[in-house]
């Protein structure tokens, strides 16, 4: 394969495209979307998310020490466009886009309804890198749609998220399953 190179930068993908959930001390509701965000650990179960330190989200949960993670599915790129366009300083988002807030088990920041996956976190570290902030939020529960649910796992075409491809500021579908994880690979091993 043919390589060019591009030097420094943020081109990497595809990144999961969520809404970040936080609240502010007199309850007020945030949503932010972010594509910095991946799971660091199994144990305990951690995520981190990026983000910069001027953003209001990031204020938020300075303030609250917890956060909500909700993927967003393809069908919501206009909704999720629009969150990751407007400051929550600015105008109400869950108004103008219609999500609907509802209150999660072990945090004060709600998950998204229309969300097919939330996972509720709360802050254990944040690192500096320049001007963003690298937050670990330990997982304390995870949401998930029923219908998405069945006897083997999960169905992928029912969470049906957004990815965004950073450097070229593009959403895509998560398209077909090419493979099994922990299993196709042993076509590979020896006989």
């Amino acid at each position: 394969m043919n390589k060019k190179t591009l030097g420094p930068g943020i081109t990497f993908f595809p990144q999961p495209a969520t809404w970040i959930v936080s609240v502010d001390k007199e309850g007020e509701i945030d949503v932010m979307t972010a594509s910095w965000v991946s799971m660091v650990s199994k144990t305990p179960p951690t995520i981190a998310l990026s983000l910069h330190h001027g953003r209001q989200t990031y204020a938020n949960i300075q303030q609250s020490g917890v956060f909500t993670v909700n993927i967003i599915p393809s069908t919501q790129v206009v909704a999720g466009d629009y969150c990751g366009l407007i400051s929550g300083r600015d105008v109400d988002k869950l108004a103008t886009t219609d999500l609907t807030p509802v209150a999660a088990l072990h945090v004060a920041a709600p998950i998204l309804a229309e969300s097919p996956l939330n996972l509720e976190c709360r802050v254990i570290n944040t690192v500096v890198i320049g001007e963003y902030r690298l937050i670990l939020g330990e997982v304390l529960e995870i949401h998930i749609a029923a219908a998405a649910c069945h006897d083997h796992g999960y169905d992928a075409a029912v969470i049906d998220p957004l990815v965004y491809l950073g450097g070229i500021r593009e959403y895509w579908g998560l398209g077909e399953k090419v493979g099994t994880a922990y299993s196709i690979g042993k076509e590979l091993l020896p006989k």
